[in-house]
């Protein structure tokens, strides 16, 4: 007999009361804008010695997660909608974290020690790479270790998709794997219970010409990137390799992978194209609308050369309101279908996360809204839960604490 999330959570001590109108808004405030449990209901708490983060990769398995609007929607609301704990929830903050980043990274903390899981922790360092110093990566570490003694586990995923030109650290692979190293050596030697993640955005429409961070044409990051040293960075250089900080400081990889639809330009609600999920991720697509055939194996070159748990930290299919062609439920559930896909841990046997993007937003690419979730849209979110993998793994899989001073005395 499957059990409710309820009754698990009273078998695991989780239950709390029902929240009404005033207390959700109430929750949703606090996700807001980082309403921190108080320095004196943590220090009553008991003292957590950290998983260490190798024990992080499940055993078996693979996490399913979101990445949430936490503005919109507390982790607890989320969950209850998914009948699931989510085993991975995503939050984004600049870097260094100001007084506002702080609080809404350790409102985020609270949820994810209430409900279980781990936090990826996505660090994005918005006025450029150099903000990365001792100090500055000294400071994260010990507020990570903080965290993981708080029984959260952290994921830190630094400067995603830096292989795009759309974001200020886009393009800059000697500055991104100077800074990547030093963060990833105070995280690894002052919070052994936190581990890092290397996620660059998948390699199509490399080397994406047009951005405001383009590399300037005969700069030395343009020289860099002419992988195959024809004078000029074109779609046969390689969109990853150049931006490889080394295994020593690399514990996860991972991709962020969207079915933005099978042709530019994007924006029309087009079916995704079978096995499109797998064949991008071992550089074997040949869509409808070109073959990127010429891309690196990115899982056989990064999760098996290399020996690192996969993930997935952002996906999701395209749907756009209002844009006419296919449906939204016809759309998502090809999707998930593929990264569900029942045979999905014996074909990439590395692959150790999915999140979905749990997120209405405008895109530029397409100008205009994008309805990207899977658990917003009543009769969309009953499908996506009645479909989800036997073997998708959960925030109770997650290890937290390898001991407490609660178990020490007893």
């Amino acid at each position: 007999m499957t059990r409710s999330r309820a009754d698990r959570r009273r078998q695991q001590g989780r239950e709390r009361p029902q929240l009404g109108p005033a207390v959700l808004a109430a929750a949703l405030l606090t996700a807001g804008t980082g309403c921190a449990v108080s320095d004196d209901a943590a220090s009553t708490e008991p003292t957590c010695t950290p998983a260490p983060a190798e024990t992080l990769v499940p055993a078996d398995g693979i996490y399913l997660g979101a990445n949430l609007d936490w503005g919109q929607q507390t982790l607890a609301a989320y969950a209850d909608a998914l009948g699931q704990d989510p085993a991975v929830v995503v939050s984004f903050t600049s870097f260094p974290l100001t007084g506002d980043d702080g609080r809404n990274v350790d409102a985020a903390v609270d949820q994810v020690r209430a409900e279980g899981g781990l936090l990826l922790l996505t660090l994005e360092p918005r006025d450029g790479l150099d903000v990365v110093t001792e100090d500055t990566a000294v400071e994260l570490a010990e507020r990570l270790d903080g965290y993981n003694a708080r029984g959260v586990p952290v994921i830190v995923r630094f400067a995603h998709e830096m292989n795009g030109s759309w974001y200020p650290w886009g393009q800059q692979p000697a500055a991104y794997v100077s800074a990547f190293r030093l963060l990833a050596s105070a995280i690894h030697t002052r919070a052994p219970g936190s581990a890092t993640m290397w996620a660059p955005n998948y390699g199509g429409g490399h080397p994406f010409a047009g951005g405001a961070h383009q590399a300037a044409a005969g700069s030395p990051d343009a020289a860099a990137l002419d992988s195959d040293g024809d004078g000029a960075v074109t779609a046969a250089d390689d969109p990853y390799a150049p931006y490889w900080p080394g295994a020593d400081a690399v514990d996860w990889v991972g991709m962020s992978l969207y079915h933005w639809g099978d042709s530019h330009p994007w924006g029309e609600n087009e079916v995704p194209e079978p096995d499109k999920f797998v064949a991008q991720l071992t550089g074997r697509y040949n869509g409808l609308g070109g073959d990127d055939r010429g891309l690196p194996d990115f899982y056989g070159r990064y999760a098996g050369e290399q020996g690192k748990p996969l993930a997935i930290p952002e996906t999701a299919a395209l749907y756009a309101p209002g844009a006419g062609g296919a449906d939204e439920l016809t759309i998502k559930r090809a999707w998930w279908r593929q990264i569900h896909d029942p045979e999905l841990s014996r074909r990439l046997p590395r692959l150790a996360m999915i999140n979905w993007f749990e997120w209405r937003k405008d895109e530029s690419e397409i100008g205009g809204s994008v309805d990207w979730t899977a658990a917003t849209n009543p009769s969309v979110a009953r499908a996506y839960r009645s479909e989800l993998p036997d073997w998708a793994r959960w925030a109770a899989s997650v290890p937290g604490c390898a001991s407490t001073s609660d178990e020490a005395g007893a």
